[in-house]
């Protein structure tokens, strides 16, 4: 089996087994991720907002077009990246997810992963880096690399800000592109 066909396994198992089953029943449809199945690099934000639920991909609102413009100062675009949440299903008034729900969507998530290898996982955002490093302080930790073992799996984290905070505080713009660059730069170290 190629990996999409994994990935879409991974898919249908979590709506078979009917995860996170009240946010699903709130929710348009599963955002599983979008992008390169054989990625160097993996993105890895908190979960779906409103215009991610009704397409159906991670970062295609205002968040994702700031992440867009930091792939290409990378010299990089989303066919050359795999984009995806912890949490698959839309919190309602995109209310930050709770620990419960990420702790039920973990397992997936490791899957993807699994499945892709990344040479680099980035998370955007607090919610995404805490869960692989529960001592984060985002403030303190963004652009950091950090090793994280799971299972067999040794993954390279590097937690950034989320893209909202470069939209919502605009001091905080060159603070993500920097750390964008310096972490897609350690990335290309890695291959």
């Amino acid at each position: 089996m190629i990996k999409q066909e994994l990935l879409d396994d991974v898919a249908a198992e979590i709506i078979e087994k009917k995860v996170c089953s009240e946010l699903a029943e709130g929710a348009t449809q599963l955002v599983i991720g979008d992008g390169n199945s054989d990625a160097d690099i993996v993105f890895i934000g908190e979960a779906p907002g409103k215009q991610e639920d009704e397409q159906g991909k991670p970062f295609v609102g205002a968040s994702g077009k700031f992440l867009n413009e930091m792939l290409a100062a990378a010299n990089l675009n989303r066919d050359d990246v795999y984009i995806t949440n912890i949490v698959k299903y839309r919190p309602p008034n995109n209310r930050d997810p709770s620990p419960e729900e990420k702790r039920e969507f973990w397992p997936y998530l490791m899957r993807q992963l699994e499945i892709i290898q990344p040479k680099v996982i980035i998370t955007l955002g607090r919610h995404s880096g805490a869960v692989f490093i529960p001592d984060l302080h985002i403030s303190r930790d963004h652009g950091r690399a950090r090793k994280v073992k799971y299972h067999d799996n040794e993954f390279l984290v590097i937690p950034l800000y989320h893209p909202a905070a470069a939209l919502y505080n605009g001091s905080m713009r060159q603070v993500l592109i920097d750390d964008f660059l310096a972490a897609a730069e350690l990335a290309n170290l890695q291959k």
